[in-house]
């Protein structure tokens, strides 16, 4: 039997792995702190719920991902720390982001978010890296779909010039 045969988790991971999975984590930890802060500045209630279901999804993939460069013996990242909470009033009118760009960086995010876990389900060659990220598109791919319909729904969906003929 060789080195890459049996029980996934007992495998090594390779270095485009380990560096593709801390990279991710990072940018999720930033994410997770960019998020709250975000939702401080939130005034419609649809759009800070679909920030809550960020964040917390963002947490659980952070679990996931934690434990498994430390089972690997590699040192996650660096976590920033938790944003202060505070009341859309007390923020300024010019110093607030609205929330139609607040829905704009949720899209953007899961675009890229997208992006980053075919490419690491694409690299992967442990079974279960594969799956866990293969899990963590499905998810937000479901998130993109809500993210777009409140964007249509309250009219901040700017699309690009439409083809009719």
């Amino acid at each position: 039997m060789g080195i890459l045969s049996g029980n996934p988790h007992d495998e090594p991971m390779h270095y485009g792995e380990i560096f593709s999975t801390w990279s991710y984590l990072a940018v999720n930890k930033g994410m997770h702190a960019m998020y709250q802060t975000l939702d401080n500045h939130t005034g419609d209630a649809d759009l800070k719920n679909l920030l809550q279901e960020a964040i917390k999804g963002i947490e659980e993939e952070n679990k996931e991902i934690e434990a498994l460069l430390k089972n690997n013996g590699i040192t996650p990242p660096p976590t920033p720390p938790e944003r202060a909470v505070a009341q859309l009033d007390d923020i300024p009118v010019g110093a607030r982001v609205a929330d139609q760009e607040t829905a704009a960086i949720l899209s953007a995010d899961v675009a890229k978010g997208l992006i980053a876990c075919s490419t690491i389900m694409g690299q992967s060659i442990r079974e279960d890296i594969g799956a866990m990220f293969g899990k963590f598109h499905t998810a937000k791919a479901m998130f993109g779909v809500k993210v777009l319909r409140l964007d249509k729904e309250k009219g901040w969906l700017i699309p690009p010039p439409l083809h009719s003929k």
